[in-house]
């Protein structure tokens, strides 16, 4: 089922919700955003993907490695997940605002796909045997799934001005891929002014 079907399929969370509110309360000190009710610690799952991205120009072998990544969903990396809160993690995240789960959904869904076709496109660098192209299309995928997931991150701690507009217009187009074929769409100043 895909994250647009899942969504269809949840209630409409506003902040007034009674049950936000009181899981609003149990996430305060919490590793849990007390305001969104997501966490951080997501984002280990892309973080630790990207990393080992960056070390393939230096060892195409990794390349293995990264075919092994797939998407995980929020409930599903907690569930094999260490932290202290990672049952709260879980049992919250259906409280989560709609206008906050909705703009985190969408965004980590583009980052599913970015990283997919980031390891696509650079297994086709590879077999060019150009580890230069190799390494300059590996900056570039790196830079652009590390805007996206800024963008994320902003959703999480419930930055002022990460809103669904912003969100859909930053994610809407852009694919990931090489310097040569997608202009460097992640323009920085389009991510800078959400979160002015």
């Amino acid at each position: 089922m895909s994250n647009q079907n899942k969504r269809k399929n949840m209630p409409v969370i506003t902040l007034e919700d009674p049950q936000y509110l009181a899981c609003k309360e149990r996430a305060k000190g919490t590793n849990v955003n007390d305001l969104t009710l997501l966490a951080t610690d997501y984002l280990n799952h892309f973080n630790e993907v990207v990393m080992l991205l960056e070390m393939i120009p230096d060892m195409p072998e990794l390349l293995i490695d990264a075919h092994e990544w797939t998407p995980k969903s929020y409930k599903d990396h907690f569930r094999d997940s260490t932290i202290a809160d990672k049952d709260l993690a879980i049992e919250v995240y259906d409280f989560c605002p709609t206008c906050y789960r909705e703009p985190f959904e969408e965004a980590v869904t583009k980052l599913d796909s970015m990283v997919i076709e980031a390891i696509d496109s650079i297994e086709k660098d590879i077999e060019t045997g150009n580890m230069d192209l190799v390494r300059e299309n590996v900056s570039y995928l790196s830079r652009s799934m590390q805007q996206t997931m800024d963008v994320v991150s902003g959703v999480i701690n419930g930055r002022q001005g990460v809103h669904q507009k912003e969100v859909d217009a930053m994610l809407g187009e852009e694919e990931a891929g090489s310097p040569e074929t997608s202009e460097h769409a992640n323009d920085q100043a389009a991510i800078d002014a959400m979160f002015d």
